[in-house]
């Protein structure tokens, strides 16, 4: 799968702020195609996790009500270099990952 993430992070202090947008279509099951009437089929992030420095600091389990390309914004204790990675897995079993140094 194309990379899906855009991830950002500077230090403010002794905090770093992480900005991400994940792009992806977050079906939940429940719409229809106009044409057919079929529903469409879910599709939806279950599993996101942010670490810093290998340790993780954000463990999310979603499910079908987040909306399509969502964004997070929140801070962590660290420093400027320190090393973040966010990841998902989707119900489909797609996956995507994106690693980015703290400015």
């Amino acid at each position: 799968m194309a990379k899906t993430i855009q991830l950002r992070a500077w230090a403010i202090d002794d905090q770093i702020r992480i900005r991400a947008v994940i792009v992806h279509p977050m079906e939940n099951g429940r719409r229809k195609i106009r044409k057919t009437g079929k529903k469409i089929p879910p599709h939806f992030i279950r599993e996101l996790i942010v670490s810093r420095n290998g340790r993780v600091v954000l463990e999310a389990f979603w499910g079908k009500s987040v909306s399509r390309n969502p964004y997070l914004a929140f801070e962590v204790p660290g420093r400027k270099g320190d090393r973040i990675q966010l990841s998902w897995l989707d119900n489909r079993g797609n996956s995507d990952s994106a690693r980015i140094v703290a400015r």
